[in-house]
């Protein structure tokens, strides 16, 4: 069947204005790397970088998506409007999100105010879909003031969405393992906000005091923000309020201290360099059935050649182009 053919500027005016299908179909496009792809991000880039984005992370069961429920009501109370990112791992079968955070959220189904999308992390490790970037980059075109970005929740490879998310929102909940196994994933060094979920269950109070003896070991240069330990119960939106509050502050310190610019510059140079990258990998495998990458690796594989000449003359093939 033929592609239908997309009308880009219609379509980012329409969800420039609000309208949900347009913006759910601008997301489809990044996800299916439409070839409309491109057009549509020249269109989106001059209405970027307006909106909070936040990721949200932690270990599976500390009840991530409970919590961004919470703080998506919290956000609509106080005003903002919201659009939330929710990676599911993968179906094995049809690669399709597995879970269905939206389930979880349907409180805010006939909100115009919020629009929630389910994206699957079709294998992609850090926790985040390989399109998630861009993803953003059309939640925030929309006119979104916030979005959140939830994690799959796969434990010590979350670390990724701190590069993507201008504040990273990290749980914890008592019986999700001792303070030795948070800092073995990695978590004290990539949130600004820490939050110790499900605070009405024993033990809440001893992951807050491990957490706080943790932090405080961390060598953290003068002048460098100092991230808050809250504790809530997002099942009943306690303390609640008071996450969405410390999120405007580390807002509001890393846009004086420079920070947000530098964390935007660094996540767009990581979305430059995977779009480069993959755009290279496309090149080498469009050669024949049998491309010149198998033909490199064999050669490799009986010692006839090693990987640095290989990849020397990888290059040189895609330069001769």
């Amino acid at each position: 069947m033929a592609r239908r053919r997309v009308d880009v500027p219609d379509l980012v005016a329409r969800a420039r204005g609000g309208e949900p299908r347009a913006v759910a179909r601008l997301i489809s496009l990044v996800e299916d790397a439409s070839p409309a792809l491109r057009e549509v991000m020249a269109a989106l880039a001059p209405h970027t970088g307006r909106a909070q984005v936040v990721g949200v992370t932690g270990a599976p069961g500390v009840g991530k998506s409970t919590s961004t429920n919470a703080l998506v009501r919290a956000l609509r109370q106080a005003g903002r409007t919201v659009g939330v990112i929710a990676v599911d791992p993968s179906s094995p079968f049809s690669g399709g999100a597995l879970l269905g955070d939206r389930v979880r959220m349907g409180d805010h189904a006939d909100d115009d105010g919020v629009f929630i999308r389910s994206m699957a992390a079709r294998g992609h490790l850090g926790g985040l879909s390989w399109s998630t970037p861009q993803a953003v980059r059309v939640l925030d075109a929309a006119g979104y003031d916030v979005v959140l970005v939830e994690t799959v929740g796969v434990g010590q490879s979350e670390v990724e969405v701190a590069g993507l998310a201008d504040s990273t929102m990290v749980l914890l909940a008592p019986g999700m393992g001792d303070g030795i196994q948070a800092a073995k994933a990695g978590i004290l060094e990539v949130g600004d906000v820490y939050v110790v979920n499900k605070a009405d269950r024993d033990g809440a109070a001893q992951v807050a005091r491990d957490l706080r003896s943790m932090l405080a070991l961390a060598d953290r240069r003068e002048g460098a923000w100092n991230p808050p330990i809250l504790s809530t119960t997002a099942q009943s939106g306690d303390g609640v309020p008071a996450v969405v509050d410390a999120l405007a502050e580390h807002r509001a310190w890393s846009q004086k201290t420079g920070e947000l610019q530098r964390r935007r510059e660094r996540r767009a140079r990581a979305e430059v360099e995977a779009i480069a990258v993959a755009a290279l990998r496309a090149r080498w495998t469009q050669v024949g059935e049998r491309d010149e990458l198998d033909d490199l690796a064999a050669a490799v594989a009986v010692g006839e050649s090693d990987p640095y000449a290989a990849a020397d003359l990888l290059l040189a093939g895609i330069d001769d182009r």
